[in-house]
């Protein structure tokens, strides 16, 4: 039986979607497809590996508004995609399919991203000029090969393509693209994801993720590419690529040293930590930011070691108990201070921190979130660098997802509070329009245009109070922090130097980070939450995932367990706006409020096969002796609440 009878006959019978065979046949007969690819096709089918062809054909990896992630490494390794490898763990080529990132989806997504930053800077300026990118990766398996196609694609299009000499943390491309006046950047990671997976996240101009109207220009520019228009730049061609210089490392340190509020703290106490940037590149930033700033760091040795494969961990997410083992393990044995680990990308910085009894206790992304809002406004205000009062002018920045408590801390200290969807590219956009609004303002009163980039971080706070809003402080609840509006991404590099800043404050004032909590707590109250992620893996899994989120709409919760609903936001179908004024993009998501002050979240990941539910619970305080009954109720309805949310979602997703 031929290839494209086994495929046919594999639809007929129901083992094969409707995609996956029209996908299978157009890449088998396309032309396009080098001998190894046709070979690796060619021995699933004979394998009757239905599944994994599904997996890998039942559509096209989208390209949404931030790139594309997906395995890189199929569930089932062909030997024409194994080859001669002398790295076993590394596969000769990346998995074939339309589903998957493999060397072709990133040829065709760097072709509409090369003719769309080429069209822009046609329309903005009226000539034509040379697009100019910015590449980085981290350590997984492929990011070093897909950076160099990129970049070797990039040029052979006509434009300028910039690479650093090895791996690079996220948060440093953000700054570099602006730092080098890039068009556009890209990072070549998978964040957290397990090692299997890989990513290419697009950043524009601003150093922001994209966002519209760029994110949708790309999009349509790379939908128009043909999978044939990627052979010719399948071969490696770095001739015209330029590597970016030490000096470049030398300036994004710069600014992460520009992080803490008051730098002399560190030489004042004898503070221990301990840090891993599990195999990642935290290995290559923020280990030397905390040297330059003075500070003796224990290193988690094994975990220094650069490896796709992140060997001593079962998932690389500093989310995860189990990914801060041996650096809780040695910040015992050595009776360190604090533990400190970020992700591959070093965008996420989890922590864990002495408690009363002296026993180390993690924390959480919302804990660390408002632990370094609460104290950065405090400092701020102290140091007379925001009004005492508070001002509108002054923005504290979160997602819906991200803790209330943080609402709170921004709103009694009489500063503006911005909330945006989900993912740190909206908080990078806010940074945009505040950057804009005030050039343009500076402009009007004065007749000169400001050189932002070359205003120190005093002159922007100054300028930015006066004619615009001025950053204090954004986050969200997925581990993810921001010092710094010269980076317009998350960076756990910079979030690392902060949280030493808090913990050594702390430790002057004999205080514990139990103590500052309930500080906190007794100012803003009580606030705890809690997250369901429910997995749906492959082709049949998104079917669920959207089944549930279609349901959503269709038919909204009147009541969840014992209490009823008192309000539905449905941000797909809304008119919403922000704390500026701003509408808020339409997106499949939903907040609902219920009748004892409690709330929850909906929405599908944008990066992994699962649908998240976020849980708030909000609980009033007036002393000391509220703290712990608080603390009781609200673990109770949480728990109640986590039950009742995942049945109502397990029975939408089989209705």
């Amino acid at each position: 039986m031929s290839i494209r009878s086994s495929i046919e006959q594999a639809g007929r019978d129901g083992k094969l979607l409707e995609s996956s065979v029209k996908n299978l046949l157009d890449w088998v007969e396309g032309g396009f497809l080098p001998n190894w690819a046709k070979h690796s096709i060619e021995e699933l089918v004979d394998q009757s590996a239905w599944d994994e062809l599904n997996d890998r054909f039942y559509q096209f990896l989208a390209f949404g508004t931030g790139g594309m992630r997906n395995r890189t490494i199929g569930n089932i390794v062909t030997a024409a995609e194994r080859g001669d490898t002398k790295t076993p763990a590394t596969p000769a080529h990346a998995a074939v399919g339309t589903a998957v990132l493999n060397d072709f989806n990133i040829v065709r997504a760097t072709i509409g991203l090369y003719k769309y930053c080429e069209r822009h800077l046609r329309e903005k300026t009226g000539r034509r000029e040379i697009p100019r990118l910015v590449i980085a990766h981290d350590v997984r398996h492929f990011s070093r090969h897909f950076c160099e196609l990129t970049a070797s694609t990039w040029t052979r299009l006509g434009g300028y393509a910039m690479i650093f000499e090895g791996p690079r943390s996220t948060p440093q491309l953000s700054f570099t693209v602006r730092e080098t006046g890039a068009t556009a950047g890209i990072v070549i990671t998978a964040s957290h994801n397990p090692s299997h997976d890989n990513g290419y996240k697009v950043y524009f101009e601003d150093g922001a993720q994209v966002v519209f109207p760029h994110a949708e220009g790309i999009i349509h520019e790379v939908y128009q590419v043909q999978m044939a228009e990627t052979v010719p730049f399948l071969d490696i061609d770095m001739g015209q690529t330029v590597v970016l210089p030490e000096s470049m490392d030398t300036a994004y340190l710069n600014i992460v040293g520009e992080s803490p509020l008051l730098p002399d703290l560190f030489k004042e106490t004898d503070l221990k930590l301990v840090f891993s940037p599990i195999h990642g590149t935290g290995a290559i930033s923020a280990v030397p930011a905390l040297k330059l700033l003075g500070l003796e760091v224990e290193t988690v040795a094994e975990q220094m070691v650069q490896d796709g494969n992140f060997p001593s961990v079962k998932s690389p997410n500093p989310e995860n108990a189990e990914a801060l083992a041996m650096a809780l393990k040695q910040a015992d044995e050595t009776q360190a201070d604090l533990v400190m680990a970020t992700d591959p990308d070093a965008d996420r910085l989890g922590a864990a921190v002495r408690d009363r009894d002296g026993k180390l206790m993690l924390l959480n992304g919302n804990t660390i979130g408002s632990l370094l809002a609460a104290y950065r406004v405090d400092r701020l205000k102290e140091m007379g660098l925001i009004p005492e009062n508070g001002s509108q002018r002054a923005a504290v920045i979160k997602t819906f997802v991200t803790t209330p408590l943080q609402a709170s801390i921004a709103e009694k200290n009489g500063l503006k509070l911005i909330d945006t969807l989900t993912g740190f590219k909206w908080i990078g956009e806010k940074l945009r329009i505040y950057e804009e609004e005030l050039v343009q303002a500076y402009y009007k009163d004065t007749g000169i245009w400001l050189d932002y980039n070359r205003c120190s971080s005093a002159k922007r706070r100054e300028l930015l109070l006066k004619y615009s809003t001025y950053y204090v402080f954004g986050g969200e609840e997925s581990y993810g922090y921001l010092a710094n509006d010269r980076v317009r991404d998350k960076d756990a590099n910079a979030a690392v130097v902060m949280f030493v800043e808090l913990a050594a404050w702390l430790k002057k004032q004999g205080k514990s980070f139990p103590d500052y909590l309930d500080d906190m707590y007794l100012r803003y109250g009580y606030y705890a939450e809690d997250v369901i992620n429910i997995y749906y893996e492959g082709a049949a899994g998104a079917s669920k995932i959207r089944k549930i989120l279609e349901s959503y709409r269709a038919e909204a919760p009147k009541a969840i367990g014992e209490y009823e609903v008192t309000a539905f936001r449905d941000f797909g179908v809304q008119d919403l706006e922000d704390a500026d004024g701003k509408s808020i993009p339409k997106q499949d998501f939903y907040f609902i409020e219920l009748d004892n002050d409690y709330s929850f979240a909906v929405r599908g990941s944008g990066t992994e096969p699962k649908i998240k539910f976020y849980l708030f619970a909000r609980e009033d305080v007036a002393q000391p002796l509220d703290l712990e009954p608080a603390r009781k109720r609200a673990k109770a309805t949480i728990a109640e609440l986590k039950k009742a949310v995942e049945a109502d979602a397990r029975k939408r997703a089989e209705n």
